[in-house]
């Protein structure tokens, strides 16, 4: 894949190019150790860095041209395009570059705070049992088809998200899924993407480090249905499937000119759940809907996934798959990493991992435990450091209203102190203390975990939350290995 310098300045509205026009270009790079040969470097400034002083580097590793928009020295023979704003530039000419991939795919975007992995991985799982191949792009990581690749950002930035669309269209990929990120929208990092069905889960409290507000936090989420109903579509059948029980619901429907698909637990909607069971393995209720009425027995549980499951329905009814093909492939889905992943190494308890990180998530995690537990819940948790600090002590209140025990331990505290969070974390925890209830602080998360598993007896439920499916932690000075499920399994056969 190929383009000149002339070719990409054209897609921009103010530019000045020194040197050759004609030079071809096979690679944009932002990452000037990432340069090789012909590549384009975009030149961004970053919260630590800014890619202009790394030109010198990117044109020592080969650039055949850089874009600036500040005047830096470059060498000779390498092709200048000078603009405004680098970010901005860049934005329109990756999807260009790439000849707008997802133009060849239907692509489906989920947003919310919680429940997006979960519904990406069922409405993946629907696509496949339909027969198409299927594009996953999330949290946990990208897939091609069958072939597995890790991820940097929830959402890619523009240049890497386009080219991992072209991959899957050069595989032969019909469908592609993707969690759409509030940072993403509002980064323009879905710039020159044409989404097909954009699905919305719900909005808590979470980025306001970020938004700054909860107001720009639910704009930010309605910029993909904006982008659905944008005119100019190459391609048709639009839809937008949004939960109405969410109150942020009319905002993502007010901006949606096209086919509206709502489901819900407890409002009116066209897709509703009835008869609804809660087990500690699994769940079943029916869905009620256009098809007439679809019973499912799961084996996934939770109030929370009823939610996510209705939401991947809406996607398949958007997308006109079968109610046959959707009971099978849901039946048959057996978990996502660190979406309340049971872990069992023959203990004689329950061990819950689960990814909650913010104060909605957790509930969820913790009242689907209440819903199955016979004795005590010990709540195992922390929150990130460098993020919203107005959610801890809220998180604090939950973890003690709805555990028995609760032990507050890091996250991943980055560049703030542990000690700090935790402090913050403790206002809640002693709001909700009663002289049923208990919290201790143990910073050091392995010791928190082993200090839960050990304290834990027969038919209680450990649930360890914040973490999920990730595999390390960072500290202020490194990232380490650290994987709760791996930890805990570890513990459990070290007390057998």
């Amino acid at each position: 894949m190929s383009k000149t310098v002339r070719q990409l300045a054209d897609q921009l509205t103010q530019v000045q190019i020194a040197g050759d026009a004609g030079r071809e270009i096979t690679a944009l790079v932002y990452d000037s150790r990432a340069v090789k040969p012909g590549a384009l470097f975009v030149a961004l400034a970053g919260s630590k860095a800014d890619g202009h002083d790394f030109v010198a580097a990117a044109c020592r590793q080969g650039a055949a041209a850089v874009l600036i928009d500040k005047d830096v020295p470059v060498p000779a023979g390498v092709v200048v395009l000078k603009v405004p704003d680098t970010r901005a530039a860049m934005l329109s000419i990756a999807p260009y570059f790439y000849d707008y991939p997802s133009r060849s795919l239907r692509l489906i975007g989920v947003t919310g705070t919680n429940g997006k992995t979960t519904t990406t991985h069922l409405i993946r799982a629907i696509l496949r049992k339909a027969g198409f191949r299927v594009g996953l792009i999330g949290t946990i990581h990208t897939i091609i088809d069958d072939q597995t690749l890790p991820v940097k950002n929830t959402t890619p930035d523009v240049i890497d998200l386009q080219a991992l669309f072209a991959d899957m269209v050069a595989a032969g990929v019909s469908h592609a899924i993707m969690e759409v990120s509030s940072h993403a929208l509002a980064l323009g990092r879905t710039s020159g993407s044409e989404f097909d069905v954009g699905v919305y889960t719900n909005i808590t409290r979470d980025h306001l480090d970020f938004h700054h507000t909860f107001e720009n936090y639910i704009a930010a989420k309605a910029q993909l249905f904006k982008m659905i109903s944008a005119p100019g579509a190459t391609k048709a059948n639009k839809a937008a499937v949004v939960n109405t029980d969410d109150p942020a619901a009319p905002a993502m429907l007010a901006v949606s000119a096209c086919r509206r698909i709502t489901y819900g637990v407890q409002s009116a909607a066209d897709l509703t759940a009835a008869a609804i069971s809660v087990r500690a393995r699994g769940a079943s209720f029916t869905v009620k809907g256009p098809f007439g009425d679809l019973p499912l027995d799961l084996k996934i549980t939770g109030i929370f996934n009823v939610y996510n499951v209705l939401a991947a329905v809406g996607a398949a009814l958007a997308e006109g798959i079968s109610a046959d093909i959707v009971k099978q492939a849901l039946e048959e889905f057996a978990s996502v990493p660190g979406r309340f992943e049971l872990v069992d190494a023959g203990q004689k308890f329950a061990v819950i991992v689960d990814y909650a990180h913010t104060p909605d998530s957790l509930e969820n995690v913790l009242r689907t435990a209440r819903q199955f537990a016979t004795r005590r819940i010990i709540v195992v948790f922390g929150c990130g450091g460098d993020r919203d600090r107005t959610k801890r002590p809220i998180m604090g209140r939950i973890a003690m209203d709805l555990g028995d025990i609760v032990i507050a331990t890091s996250d991943n505290p980055r560049s703030e102190e542990p000690a700090a969070i935790l402090a913050e974390i403790e206002v809640g925890l002693k709001e909700k203390q009663t002289p049923a209830k208990g919290y201790e602080i143990i910073v050091d998360r392995r010791a928190a975990i082993a200090h839960a598993l050990r304290f834990a007896a027969p038919d209680d439920v450990v649930v360890i939350a914040g973490k999920g499916h990730e595999t390390y932690q960072v500290l202020k000075d490194k990232t380490i290995d650290f994987d709760d499920r791996a930890v805990a399994r570890e513990i459990i056969k070290e007390m057998n």
